[in-house]
């Protein structure tokens, strides 16, 4: 079965998960979007207001900042690559996802980076750092000390680059964060290159 099929009968079960309390809040669950066959995977934290209403994740203005960074700085399109939450339903008045919610929707996020299985992991923010450190036994200190820094696991007999970055709404809070998250999306294109450059070397 290929990935698409995969990841379509996957979001069908997201969207009937009652895991924990969050689904009765909702307007709309939120899967994930985009490319599954894509190298790139993006993580963010939940769902806001816009996500919410869409059920597509970043689709509000700080999806617009990633959306940006993605097209202007990695010269590809969103939907080229992945996007998801570790939390798949917005939590009332966007407070951030309590432990327990967390916990309750970890499966899946664990099947879709199952499914996807991406060459590079971009972690948005606190808690999709924090999630992906664990998940991988990685040791998670603070997304400001992190952010930017290149970590390799080995996983799905491949060797995986996970890149810890800031959440894009915090550069709409703190405007001289921006330069921060650039730079890291700099960081995340010349892995993008060079794992290209060594593709193509491979068949040379």
């Amino acid at each position: 079965m290929d990935k698409e099929k995969m990841i379509e009968e996957l979001n069908n079960q997201i969207l009937k998960c009652t895991r924990c309390p969050l689904y009765k809040f909702k307007t709309n669950y939120v899967p994930g979007d985009g490319n599954p066959n894509s190298k790139i995977l993006f993580i963010g934290e939940a769902p806001g207001r816009e996500e919410d209403k869409q059920g597509k994740p970043f689709v509000g203005r700080a999806g617009q900042v990633l959306t940006e960074n993605i097209k202007n700085i990695l010269n590809m399109d969103r939907k080229d690559v992945y996007i998801t939450n570790v939390v798949k339903c917005r939590p009332p008045e966007n407070r951030e996802p309590e432990e327990e919610e967390i916990k309750a929707c970890s499966i899946w996020l664990e099947k879709q980076l199952e499914i996807i299985q991406p060459d590079i992991i971009v972690t948005l923010g606190h808690y999709s750092t924090k999630w992906i450190f664990d998940y991988f036994k990685l040791k998670f200190s603070s997304i400001t000390k992190l952010r930017g820094k290149i970590f390799k696991v080995n996983k799905w007999g491949k060797n995986i680059t996970i890149i810890p970055t800031l959440h894009p709404a915090s550069t709409l809070y703190h405007k001289e964060w921006r330069e921060y998250f650039d730079q890291d999306f700099k960081t995340i294109k010349e892995i993008l290159n060079k794992d290209k450059r060594e593709g193509i070397l491979k068949f040379i």
